[in-house]
């Protein structure tokens, strides 16, 4: 029985000749040159970022000789986290963290650009013609002089780019897209449409009633016709769940087939540098015809003004002519999954104000062009005549969140996925210049989790060496402290409560080993101003002077003489004998108006012996505070008592 299955292997139809010195070479001469794309994190960008990142898209894209296509190639692939359980020094909770996420469902984004360099005649192919449909392939003779000049401009649009501070290329090896023994490369890895490092080929249907790849089924929608745009374009758009009535939260104007479309896609968009003049040309002349057939027909008289308009915006504006194409490539294994994903793409389409439209004619053909290097394959009928600048707006220009390159930071979830990540919100804003300080504001109503979220991050910021002082109401970390606590067995995690009885009080001269760092001497000082002065006095060189003087020459004399008890009262009796007795025998004398000695000794009175304070500053219980790293102070008892914040 003779065998009529219509089959052929990949490598019969296989449109690439060769990869050399990281250039795809295609077998009709076609050159293309391989980047990944690394874009700003979600909700990051601003309208005039977004606009700025615009500008050098187009800016880039002007560098490019004629008969050159740009394919930018968004995958949206789910995956599933995988907590990181195997460090050895991972405290329970995070380990109990890690694993309440395991197998978390999101989106991965990763982005490619490619660059080809084709011919005149390759850009007006049609479907019909692509290599899928022909039989034998002749490779031709690349033009050195062509290449050459091609490759200078990839190096200019690269160069516009990675200055912009927005978008960064990366050029992609030949190993990295053709594979190695070991591992797949990208061209593999598009033929299982899977970015798996375990990628292997698979079997493909491209059939007139559906495209398949494996177990997947692929379902495609395009944008390829001016009747299926949106009335007006933008570089951004409102995101109206996350907006309020005073503040913009903006996205790209393509986000809706971006990342906020979950499901398993590839996102398609090409842009294609013809002659510009030789288009404006041809539209002058469909134009006139369009004229001397108007009395046959409305259809006519109005499509010659159309064609009017585009020309005048290309002539008053000096823009480019361009043809565009965009498609959303979607696949799923269950046949019924595939319908709903259908019905999402369609409906993310419609958020755009584009027309939905499901191609089954061109699927093949259009799935055969995306191959990375295999854009001069493109079916010339599937895209539309426009301007770099409206094209460039249906370009996405986000990516998911990211995690901190920084080793210090907290775990938090992406707010779109869930998605665990490891964020550093003290140091890098400040190395990037996004704030100026670590200040942290925590704000929401009752039962939002404020005291929830202050744990995880003192805890987390605690478990990686930070120093954690805590003034507290209501008993939010008393078990946090006592965890601490009992994982240093007793050496670590202070809880002080505040009663009548036993009111709050340390020593802020005691330490164990009696060393004193500069951050000690002037956190002491810094202490003892505050105490001294209020609100509205201004402290002066001298007194910030004479008073860190004081500090230092006490802690010397402590530790000369370790039968002095280090206290607030010992200092103080310090600074109204000795001291006073020293800065009397001067050569050079300091007035009272420059530094007030009987002033500070007056105010400070109250928190000596036998003052209404004295138990604040003179803690019996020489606990170094220096030297413990989670120490709480607890105030909730406190109801208005008039006690100066130190």
């Amino acid at each position: 029985m003779r065998n009529t299955m219509k089959a052929a292997t990949i490598e019969s139809k296989f449109p690439l000749l060769a990869v050399e010195h990281g250039c795809i070479i295609s077998k009709d001469a076609d050159i293309t040159v391989a980047f990944r794309v690394d874009l700003p994190e979600l909700f990051t960008v601003t309208a005039v970022e977004y606009e700025a990142i615009h500008s050098a898209w187009a800016k880039a894209i002007k560098v490019l000789p004629d008969y050159s296509i740009i394919q930018k190639q968004d995958w949206f692939v789910k995956e599933t986290y995988k907590p990181e359980t195997d460090k050895e020094d991972m405290s329970f909770l995070s380990r109990s963290f890690e694993r309440h996420f395991n197998e978390r469902p999101y989106l991965n984004h990763s982005c490619f650009l490619f660059l080809t360099k084709t011919t005149k005649e390759r850009m007006r192919m049609q479907s019909n013609f692509s290599s899928l449909c022909r039989g034998n392939i002749i490779p031709k003779e690349v033009n050195k002089d062509t290449a050459t000049r091609f490759l200078e401009a990839v190096g200019q649009f690269e160069r516009i780019l990675n200055d912009s501070g927005f978008v960064s290329l990366t050029r992609l090896t030949s190993d990295e897209i053709t594979g190695t023994e070991n591992q797949p490369g990208l061209v593999e890895k598009y033929f299982a449409l899977s970015l798996d490092d375990t990628t292997c080929l698979e079997d493909m249907e491209l059939g007139a009633d559906g495209l398949r790849i494996g177990a997947k089924k692929v379902c495609l929608h395009t944008i390829s016709d001016v009747e299926d745009l949106p009335g007006t374009v933008g570089t951004d758009m409102r995101y109206e769940k996350l907006s309020t009535d005073r503040s913009d939260c903006r996205l790209s104007f393509a986000a809706p087939v971006g990342l906020l479309l979950s499901c398993d896609h590839v996102y398609n968009q090409y842009i294609f540098l013809d002659d510009s003049a030789e288009n404006l040309r041809k539209f002058e002349k469909s134009a006139r015809n369009m004229q001397s057939l108007s009395r046959y027909s409305r259809g006519n008289q109005i499509n010659k003004e159309w064609i009017d308009k585009y020309l005048n915006e290309a002539h008053s504006f000096g823009l480019t002519s361009v043809r565009a194409h965009f498609n959303v490539m979607a696949w799923s294994e269950d046949a019924e999954e595939l319908k709903h994903i259908r019905n999402d793409v369609g409906s993310q389409l419609a958020l755009m104000e584009c027309k939905p439209r499901h191609n089954t004619t061109d699927a093949a053909t259009l799935y055969w062009a995306a191959m990375p290097g295999n854009a001069g394959d493109f079916p010339s009928e599937e895209s539309f005549y426009t301007f770099i600048e409206p094209a460039l707006c249906f370009f996405t220009e986000e990516t998911n969140y990211q995690s901190s390159l920084s080793p210090f930071g907290i775990k938090m979830c992406d707010r779109v996925s869930g998605k665990p990540l490891h964020v550093d919100i003290s140091d890098l804003p400040m190395k990037q210049g996004i704030t100026t300080n670590r200040n942290k504001f925590v704000l929401g109503p009752s039962g939002s989790g404020k005291s929830f979220f202050m744990n995880h991050l003192v805890r987390q910021y605690w478990e990686q060496g930070t120093h954690v002082v805590l003034v507290d109401t209501g008993n939010s970390y008393q078990g946090l402290c006592e965890m601490v606590r009992r994982k240093t067995k007793g050496e670590d995690g202070i809880y002080f409560t505040y009663t009548e009885e036993n009111p709050i009080s340390f020593n802020p001269f005691y330490t164990d080993d009696y060393k004193f760092d500069v951050e000690k001497k002037d956190s002491i000082k810094t202490l003892l101003l505050t105490l001294w002065k209020s609100e509205d006095d201004k402290v002066s060189k001298t007194e910030s002077g004479e008073l860190g003087s004081a500090v230092s020459a006490y802690i010397e004399r402590i530790r000369a003489d370790r039968s002095i008890v280090p206290s607030f009262n010992t200092f103080y009796e310090y600074m109204l004998g000795d001291y006073r007795w020293e800065l009397e025998e001067r050569e050079i004398k300091v007035s009272k108006e420059d530094f007030n000695l009987d002033n500070m000794l007056t105010t400070l009175r109250q928190y000596y012996r036998g003052g209404r304070f004295d138990f604040l500053l003179n803690s019996e219980q020489n606990i170094d505070l220096l030297n413990k790293s989670f120490i709480v102070f607890e105030i909730d008892s406190i109801k208005g008592a008039p006690v100066k914040a130190a």
